[in-house]
């Protein structure tokens, strides 16, 4: 949408990351991905036995996915992917620490 606002065609070779640097426009990816951070800390430091944690933490009953196709990502596949396992546990701790 970018490029056809400033009429550049891919021919022109113009990165993506420049022309959101000239639109001042931020990445939508980035975005999500920020937004995703924080409501995962949000969730890490809630105790009360609220049903967001509950969901975050549950196991499927057989412990599989299914084998039809490509396995659906769970939202907490992408935090496992960049902290590691243990994320909720290092997120508290980092979130303590630093106050």
């Amino acid at each position: 949408m970018e490029r056809a606002m400033f009429g550049i065609s891919l021919q022109d070779r113009i990165r993506n990351d420049e022309i959101r640097r000239r639109t001042k426009v931020a990445d939508i990816t980035q975005w999500i991905c920020k937004l995703k951070w924080q409501w995962a800390g949000h969730i890490a430091r809630k105790t009360d036995g609220r049903w967001s944690r509950k969901v975050l933490e549950c196991r499927p009953s057989t412990g599989k996915r299914s084998v039809f196709g490509r396995p659906s990502t769970r939202w907490t596949d992408d935090l496992r992917k960049v902290a590691g396992s243990r994320w909720m546990e290092a997120y508290v701790q980092q979130w303590t620490s630093n106050g």
